[in-house]
Order: C-alpha cells, then sequence, then structure tokens
C-alpha cells in the first residue's frame, strides 16, 4: 500500500490487522519500506527576469507491506474496508 497521507495509511492498516486477528489468519506485517520524497523546484519569477531564486514544493509517499494467508471469507472482509482516494493498495496473489 502506498499514500501520501500517513494517518490513512495507518488506519487502514489496523483495520486489516483487526480483521486478521479476528478471523484467525496469520499475519506479518505492516513493514514499513522507505519513504518517497518527490520535490519539484519552481522559479518564483514567471517571467524568468530577476535573480535566480526557486520554491520547492514538496511531497512525500509513504509505503507499507502486509503479508497474509487469506481465504475466500477473509479476502471477501478486506474488500469491504473504506479505502480513502489517497491510498493505492497493490495485491499479489502467491
Amino acid at each position: 500500500m502506498s499514500s501520501p497521507n500517513l494517518q490513512d495509511l495507518n488506519r487502514v492498516c489496523d483495520e486489516i490487522k483487526d480483521i486478521a486477528m479476528k478471523m484467525g489468519v496469520k499475519i506479518r506485517g505492516p513493514v514499513q519500506l522507505p519513504t518517497k520524497k518527490l520535490v519539484v523546484p519552481v522559479r518564483k519569477a514567471p517571467s524568468g527576469q530577476g535573480s535566480h531564486t526557486f520554491n520547492h514544493f514538496g511531497m512525500r509517499i509513504h509505503k507499507r507491506i502486509i503479508d497474509l494467508e487469506a481465504d475466500e471469507r477473509v479476502t471477501r472482509a478486506l474488500t469491504r474496508i473504506r479505502m480513502p482516494e489517497t491510498i493505492r493498495i497493490e495485491v499479489e496473489v502467491a
């Protein structure tokens, strides 16, 4: 899972952990991955005239990995979690 909003990401991770505990499923995680920092430098003077000063706008992308052994009923429970639009989830079935 990844998100620029850390509070939303932690809330969803806690919900997944609660569901896994209630269902009795083995869970590993959430494991924190390094935070990706995106920085965009922008000139203060839009015309290009004047001193060479820049504003730096940034965004941080927080990532977590959760590994769990899920059967069909756990998968159904996980799909019913309300996800904020800021969270991106990748599911890998092995």
